[in-house]
């Protein structure tokens, strides 16, 4: 077994690059599981999770390929694994409890967030991930659709369908009501 290990028990394939290209994707590995999990501890460890498991197989890593797609699709299976895991555990799955205990937000712009952030959960998981990999993390569809394992047409489907719904949760009539209210738009110049 010592054979697969470099000197001071490193893993065969990791070495300092791959360390400073793993600390580069933590960012978007914590946005992803953020999305997936809506809670800060659960996503930190599955970050760590992922971050631990690329590490101790960093041989299985085809250099010169896309990492970042590597590690999120790493982090998914730990995700869906986790929720195979919970199904027999019971949560505030309603989410009635931890919002007795949070207070209402002041800001505008806290308010606007607080209802996209429902208007997202009421999407299904499939479409929530689609969304988030497509339009937040700036993954292609080839990307996303690699990541989720299903073809290309089931991704761009899945983020038509998110977008739609969203758009029809919130009360939008389309995509150029997303963004800067219509006067700041009109400040800026813009249409």
């Amino acid at each position: 077994m010592t054979s697969l290990l470099h000197p001071i028990g490193t893993p065969a394939g990791a070495d300092s690059e791959m360390r400073d290209l793993l600390l580069g994707a933590i960012p978007a590995l914590r946005a992803f599981a953020y999305s997936l999990t809506y809670d800060l501890d659960r996503s930190d460890d599955l970050v760590q999770d992922t971050l631990v498991r690329a590490w101790t197989k960093a041989d299985s890593f085809a250099r010169g390929t896309n990492l970042t797609a590597w590690l999120f699709t790493i982090l998914r299976n730990l995700f869906y694994s986790e929720q195979r895991k919970r199904k027999r555990e019971v949560e505030d799955a309603d989410g009635a409890h931890a919002a007795r205990l949070t207070s209402l937000p002041e800001q505008e712009i806290r308010v606007e967030m607080r209802e996209f952030q429902a208007a997202l959960d009421l999407l299904p998981l499939s479409q929530r991930e689609a969304l988030v990999l497509v339009g937040a993390q700036s993954f292609t569809y080839e990307e996303a659709a690699e990541i989720c394992g299903v073809a290309v047409g089931t991704m761009k489907s899945r983020v038509s369908r998110a977008r739609g719904r969203l758009i029809e949760t919130l009360g939008m009539n389309g995509t150029e009501d997303i963004g800067a209210d219509a006067l700041t738009r009109a400040a800026l110049g813009g249409p």
